[in-house]
């Protein structure tokens, strides 16, 4: 246990990132933008769907990124909120694109309220208490008291929305736009949060909490917020993830998806915005490529693909963008 608690409280004195490198140049910003807008044109409706899993899970690995990141928090119940906002999209009984927000605000209080009693603990016991949550979560959506609202064990269906004003795209295509949209607008939300006064209150309790409290910052007030915001985007994230699969049932909001998301901020680069989008086509695709590199062994193939990329990038996509700006760096000298 002392091994497991070294590793997770040591976890946050990652090289703090710069300002500056916490988003990508204005001209490689560009060029993402323009692969991501005009790839769907190109590509079968099956592509379309695994993009828009891209961008959505990439949504909730950037909201587990403000909470360790940005405030060095640890949480493994990210799950818990994602389902939250993913049964709001059935049951608030508006239009999805208002049920969205909607859903953002209701896991934001709830991810508020959860950090309240969550100040007392840090590091691998902050974990652990997420880590509860994540595990109970699914077996309360199997609660016969809930089973009106959530389906029980076999689940809801959720319906996925045709294009508006009659604009000649598919289904798949049209949830793709709305989703790299919405996912656009809480990037450049949350990097200016992280440049904002908050963002700072986040990165000083990040990296001295002591420190941040002697200098005037309520820790209190700027822990919860921190678990607020990242709960919020995760449940937005959530209610995509329903329309875009269709479906929803307790046994889709495991722990898996919680570990499955703090490995894809960890590959991406722990506080590091881009590298949400990398750590989520980690977790989408690797698997894929390693069971078809062997079905019966896909796991173990899995775990050495895993052990590989931490060990030849200990800091994630984030120090390969680092070695590639030097690189180029030192070209144009």
């Amino acid at each position: 246990m002392s091994a497991v608690e070294d590793v997770v409280t040591e976890a946050p004195a990652v090289e703090a990132v710069p300002k500056r490198a916490m988003t990508l140049g204005l001209g490689t910003s560009l060029v993402v933008l323009a692969a991501l807008v005009l790839a769907p044109l190109f590509v079968k409706n099956f592509i379309i769907f695994q993009m828009t899993m891209l961008l959505i899970y990439g949504l909730a690995v950037l909201a587990l990124n403000i909470l360790t990141g940005g405030s060095g928090q640890f949480s493994l119940g990210q799950s818990a909120f994602y389902a939250v906002g993913a049964y709001l999209m059935e049951h608030v009984g508006m239009n999805y694109a208002l049920t969205l927000p909607i859903a953002g605000l209701i896991c934001f209080g709830f991810g508020f309220l959860f950090g309240q009693p969550a100040l007392r603990l840090s590091g691998v016991y902050l974990a652990l208490a997420t880590f509860a949550l994540a595990t109970a979560m699914p077996q309360l959506l199997k609660l016969g008291f809930f089973e009106h609202w959530t389906g029980g064990v076999q689940g809801l269906v959720v319906t996925k929305p045709d294009a508006p004003f009659g604009l000649p795209m598919s289904q798949d295509m049209w949830l793709y736009y709305f989703t790299l949209v919405i996912t656009i607008g809480i990037y450049i939300a949350s990097v200016n949060l992280l440049r904002s006064r908050s963002g700072r209150a986040f990165m000083a309790i990040r990296d001295n909490e002591i420190a941040a409290s002697a200098m005037g910052v309520d820790v209190a007030l700027y822990k919860t917020l921190a678990f607020g915001v990242s709960a919020g985007i995760t449940g937005v994230a959530g209610g995509l993830g329903a329309i875009a699969v269709q479906f929803v049932a307790p046994d889709g909001y495991t722990i898996v998806l919680s570990i499955s998301l703090f490995l894809g901020m960890v590959v991406g680069g722990v506080g590091w915005l881009p590298g949400s989008i990398v750590g989520s086509a980690f977790i989408i695709f690797v698997p894929n490529i390693a069971e078809g590199i062997s079905k019966g062994l896909s796991g173990a193939v899995f775990g050495v693909l895993l052990f590989l990329v931490i060990f030849l990038v200990p800091h994630g996509a984030r120090q390969i963008a680092i070695v590639a700006q030097q690189l180029i760096g030192k070209l144009k000298k």
